[in-house]
């Protein structure tokens, strides 16, 4: 068993929670409850997924979305890592076209989601956050982040996976805000932040990412970068704790 696959499923489990859409300063525009399952097959080799979704924020009464999928192996666009985060998106911004990632972070019975989308110009239009609860546990939420909560120096390891080589490489790594430094953030329920590029182009390179504040002394971030010819290169996963 590949070290992907079994970082994906560190992810097995029944997952409720809820979708929020937000605007791409991060207003809520309205949430829907949610149940997410991944079960494996007694060898691991097969992974069910399903999803329900509910038309309001409580799971009342028949679903109003359901869907299913079964999963042998892993798309090149979708990066695990040891935790089970893991972040996935398109693979090359091509003119007209729209396009989004998915960053998400997993501490025991605690998932927090980020989904961004583009409107066909590159342009942010959509953001959805996604607070799941391991099923029969406490939906325990961090407070909204805050710059202030960020604010200072931050140390820790970082692990990337490049597009051309698959295996982790692992280094120290460095994360500070300042008050000049935190205008493009996103500040997000549950402990969330983002910051994304104003417009993705095939043209210029940029990149992507979202954090995570799962405790006022410890932070993770996803990372995913893009070159200029707007092909995806590597994706990094940081956890970090105040220096």
């Amino acid at each position: 068993m590949d070290g992907q696959w079994r970082n994906f499923l560190r992810n097995l489990g029944a997952w409720r929670g809820s979708f929020a859409s937000l605007s791409p300063t991060g207003e809520l525009r309205h949430t829907t409850a949610s149940l997410l399952t991944l079960e494996a097959s007694d060898d691991d080799r097969l992974v069910t997924f399903s999803l329900q979704r509910w038309p309001t924020d409580a799971p009342v009464g028949e679903p109003s979305r359901s869907m299913s999928q079964e999963y042998r192996s892993l798309g090149r666009q979708v990066v695990f890592f040891e935790s089970g985060a893991f972040c996935k998106g398109s693979l090359q911004v091509a003119p007209a076209t729209v396009f989004g990632g998915e960053f998400a972070f997993v501490i025991a019975n605690r998932r927090h989601r980020l989904v961004h989308l583009t409107d066909s110009e590159g342009v942010p239009a959509e953001l959805v956050l996604i607070r799941e609860h391991r099923e029969g546990t406490a939906a325990d939420e961090r407070p909204p982040a805050t710059a202030e909560q960020l604010r200072g120096p931050w140390q820790g390891q970082a692990t990337t996976i490049s597009a051309d080589w698959w295996v982790p490489a692992t280094a120290d790594c460095r994360f500070a805000i300042d008050d000049e430094g935190s205008a493009g953030w996103r500040w997000l329920p549950d402990g969330g932040f983002c910051r994304l590029p104003e417009r993705v182009s095939h043209r210029q390179a940029f990149s992507v990412e979202a954090g995570w504040l799962v405790a006022p002394d410890r932070l993770e971030r996803l990372i995913r970068r893009y070159d200029a010819s707007g092909a995806w290169t590597s994706a990094t996963h940081e956890v970090l704790s105040r220096a």
